[in-house]
């Protein structure tokens, strides 16, 4: 297998931030949403740090540290690749802060720092300091014998040099409080004035450190990155959850693979520093920026301004026919529904569970759980449901990166609230998202449930698209049910009719699909292949792909982030990524099948750990009204020539252009467009 052939996910996954990145430097989003497009690009860098380069310098300091990843690259060559292309994506998004700061002022929106507060709010800055700040500081006098204390990577650290009378020069850590918000806003007329928590506290160093008796005191911003792989311990006296609980305190002193610091920072400092991280020059990613770190933190920059600097709302839409005043099961038995989110309300999973929480005729819910909202109404409705008796089954996923806690406490909850907890399959994280519920009546038991791309969750269903297919098909639930079967007693093999499971069907499902469209095109019949996904790195699948281009297979392809396949070096391949407003995350998949259009609506994407190390579930669209609203979604966004760029073309990130007098097209206004 030439390596040619694809392009190596890490490179491509930068690729992707960049797309992201253009959202922040595209003059026709709203300026404070440019501003938030910063704080996305900066959370989606921490995180491929923490879990992406983690992987590839593991790599690099193993005993396949020889071994060619990507056109002739080692593991270190491609850190050493990472680091180059990491460090020209930092000072764009630098330059592009600086314009959106500079074309706010022209808003009267004004960022200062500790040189520039106006006279009239210093003594609001002092008292906030005193009363909100001081008391949550964490100040750490460093010396040379002392242990260095361990910097964890959600937080962001001002390093201070104190030079004082006695001509000897002291180190101090000083840790920007998590708990506050980052952004103070200070009004003076129509005037709107920005200071960062961090400039509040520069503005107070010569009082913090007053001891001893400073004549000059200089604080330079710095951040590190770790290692985020959960380790587990062998240890059979040790509970699942009390594993997952461990290995996350383990996770705060991971290896750390990056440190980002303050170009500014005198070359004394930066190498106390660095001495006592032990940093390897070799696999560690040392990267300048500038003063501020924790971009992320404009993620939630506050609303504030006229309100042409953020998006328009858009009210979510009922589903048509769909009566939320009526009962939801007997709509349900009617015909089957897609939810869209964040097009249509999410009020209809609530609404499902509430009723089904109440309806004495409902003895059983089953549901997978894999992220839940901060303040979650689902929690709330399963809780409900086993105080009304049912029995309530919960397969909750304790490895979901990065939400592991909330999960834990999540877990704990359910359970002291009588609910039937499944932890998981050994060496399998359980990605797929359904929910089946039983309905016992006239001695008959009914059906009735759910399958997503997505989380059943309040909040990401605001900004991410996923659809949700309410089905009260007994063909497709039994599978359901037998999804839940397996989760129990896993050592036992279901046969599935109509849902494909990973790691069991998927991938042998998709390319049967591929090889039949082959199959079709050589004997001149309609053959096309259209897919919606989030990442495409399965060299395996890639090659199908491949294939069927090479018979003649029309393939249209929608990937948002990774994706490993070159579409240049086959003529009937063509790949767009949209990154707009909200999130992409709908996974779908239609086959032309010789004019039958056969529809498909996955929790998987097509990388190897979706496909092999995971419980995914792909379920077909039998509904007729479904099948065509999900083929017009996908024209929507073919049509799209505003947000879709086409993926690994010679010119990078290239915008799909516009015919001549031809109208704008946005697919995500489109749709809701489509829907209203």
């Amino acid at each position: 297998m030439k390596d040619y052939k694809f392009k190596n996910r890490e490179l491509s996954w930068l690729d992707f931030n960049a797309r992201v990145l253009q959202e922040a430097e595209d003059l026709n989003v709203p300026l404070i949403e440019r501003l938030r497009f910063i704080g996305i690009f900066s959370n989606n860098l921490d995180e491929f740090f923490k879990v992406r380069y983690a992987t590839v310098k593991r790599i690099a300091l193993s005993a396949k540290k020889q071994k060619k990843l990507y056109k002739g690259l080692n593991a270190i060559d491609l850190l050493g690749e990472i680091n180059k292309k990491t460090i020209q994506l930092q000072e764009r998004s630098t330059n592009v802060l600086n314009s959106i700061i500079t074309d706010l002022s022209k808003e009267d929106i004004f960022f200062v720092d500790e040189k520039s507060i106006p006279k009239i709010f210093i003594k609001f800055i002092n008292n906030f300091f005193i009363e909100k700040i001081q008391p949550q500081l964490e100040v750490i006098v460093l010396n040379s014998e002392s242990k260095f204390p361990t910097l964890t990577d959600t937080s962001s650290f001002l390093v201070v040099k104190i030079k004082s009378k006695d001509s000897v020069n002291k180190f101090a850590l000083i840790k920007i409080p998590n708990q506050l918000d980052r952004f103070l806003v200070l009004s003076k007329s129509e005037k709107k004035y920005v200071i960062l928590v961090d400039d509040i506290i520069r503005f107070h160093l010569s009082e913090i450190f007053e001891i001893f008796s400073p004549i000059e005191i200089e604080a330079n911003m710095v951040k590190i990155s770790r290692d985020a792989e959960l380790d587990f311990a062998y240890d059979i006296s040790k509970s699942y959850l009390e594993k997952i609980s461990l290995s996350l305190k383990n996770r705060l002193s991971g290896e750390p693979v990056r440190f980002v610091y303050d170009n500014n920072i005198e070359k004394d400092t930066l190498k106390f520093l660095l001495d006592k991280l032990n940093f390897n020059n070799n696999t560690d990613s040392i990267i300048p920026g500038g003063k501020y770190h924790n971009r992320r933190d404009y993620m939630n920059f506050p609303s504030i301004g006229n309100k042409n600097l953020i998006y328009k709302k858009n009210n979510p839409l009922d589903i048509k026919n769909f009566d939320l005043k009526k009962n939801i099961f007997d709509s349900i038995k009617k015909r089957d529904f897609l939810l869209h989110t964040p097009y249509h309300k999410f009020i209809y999973v609530l609404r499902f569970l509430t009723e089904a929480s109440i309806d004495p005729d409902v003895k059983k819910i089953s549901i997978t759980i894999y992220r839940l909202s901060k303040l979650s109404s689902i929690a709330n409705a399963l809780i409900n449901a086993a105080k009304n008796g049912k029995e309530v089954i919960v397969q909750i996923e304790l490895q979901a990166r990065f939400d592991e806690k909330a999960n834990i406490k999540y877990a704990k909850l359910l359970e002291e609230q009588g609910v039937k907890l499944i932890f998981g399959i050994q060496n399998l994280k359980v990605h797929a998202k359904v929910c089946v519920i039983e309905r016992k009546r006239n001695n008959k038991i009914e059906k009735f449930g759910f399958i997503s791309t997505g989380n059943f969750n309040e909040s990401t269903a605001k900004t991410y698209t996923d659809l949700t297919l309410f089905t009260s098909n007994k063909k497709i639930l039994n599978d359901v049910s037998k999804v839940f079967n397996f989760f129990d007693l896993n050592y036992k093999k279901f046969n599935y009719k109509y849902l494909k499971l990973s790691p069991f069907h998927t991938q042998s499902f998709f390319t049967k699909m591929i090889k039949q469209e082959i199959r079709n095109a050589k004997k001149n019949l309609p053959a096309s292949v259209k897919i919606k996904l989030n990442s495409l790195t399965s060299y395996a699948m890639v090659e199908e792909l491949y294939k069927a281009a090479d018979a003649g297979v029309k393939i249209k392809m929608i990937v948002r982030g990774i994706c490993c396949l070159l579409p240049q070096n086959h003529k009937n391949i063509e790949v767009i990524s949209i990154v707009g407003r909200f999130l992409e995350h709908t996974r779908f998949f239609i086959f032309k099948n010789n004019g039958n259009n056969d529809v498909y609506i996955s929790s998987a994407d097509w990388m190897t750990r979706n496909l092999d190390n995971r419980v995914e579930v792909t379920c077909p669209i039998l509904d007729l009204k479904v099948k065509n609203e999900i083929n017009d979604i996908f024209n929507i966004y073919w049509s799209d020539n505003t947000k879709s760029r086409y993926l690994n073309s010679s010119t990078l990130n290239i915008y799909k252009s516009k015919l001549k007098g031809a109208k704008s097209i946005e697919a995500q206004k489109e749709i809701y467009n489509y829907y209203k």
